[in-house]
């Protein structure tokens, strides 16, 4: 008895099982591609710098909106931090008769100097009033690359949430604007946990 040869596939068939295993494929490359673009931001834990020089470093539970109170340049022209968005923005608030305000912006410069060509702006405002406009002006000269920024009445300082207690106090937003972390009193911002919490942020999306 002979046996009979098993019936090939129609040309037809074959041409629609391919199509269809190349649909699969496409479809699972899309949804890599689109799980991997909405994946939730993840934040770096900024707690892993609070030591040494930034031991003082607060860093909230949850990010901080930043104020939107208006400050000024050098040349007089208002803004806000929202100008600065895009770019990890270190917020001092100093003062020419604050003694650690002093001691402490070598530092500022020199975390300034360090990220010239990457978008980190230190922008260091003054409460100093007007008529000591000449002492912040000399004070930021010294200390270039930095530029000054005045804030004459305090709005930045009492927009805070909470409000700053004195001065200097530094605060670090991130990209999106938002504030990741405080230090209030003098510390050294070159150092390696300052460049170190930089670092961190701007690795973040």
């Amino acid at each position: 008895m002979s046996e009979v040869p098993p019936e090939k596939p129609s040309p037809d068939l074959l041409k629609w099982a391919i199509r269809g295993a190349a649909l699969i494929g496409v479809a699972a490359v899309l949804y890599v591609i689109v799980a991997a673009s909405i994946k939730p931001r993840q934040d770096a834990d900024l707690r892993d710098f609070r030591r040494a020089s930034l031991a003082k470093l607060d860093v909230p539970a949850m990010p901080r909106p930043a104020p939107t109170a208006a400050f000024t340049d050098a040349a007089g022209k208002s803004m806000t931090l929202a100008d600065f968005k895009g770019q990890v923005v270190v917020v001092n608030l100093w003062a020419s008769w604050c003694a650690p305000c002093k001691i402490e912006m070598p530092t500022l410069a020199a975390l300034q100097a360090a990220y010239l060509t990457q978008p980190v702006q230190i922008v260091a405002i003054s409460v100093d009033r007007d008529s000591d406009l000449n002492l912040a002006t000399a004070d930021i000269a010294r200390n270039a690359p930095l530029k000054l920024y005045r804030d004459p009445s305090y709005k930045v300082a009492f927009s805070l949430e909470p409000r700053a207690k004195g001065f200097p106090t530094t605060i670090v937003y991130d990209k999106h604007g938002r504030e990741r972390a405080r230090l209030e009193g003098e510390a050294d911002w070159s150092s390696k946990e300052a460049r170190g919490l930089v670092e961190a942020l701007l690795a973040e999306r």
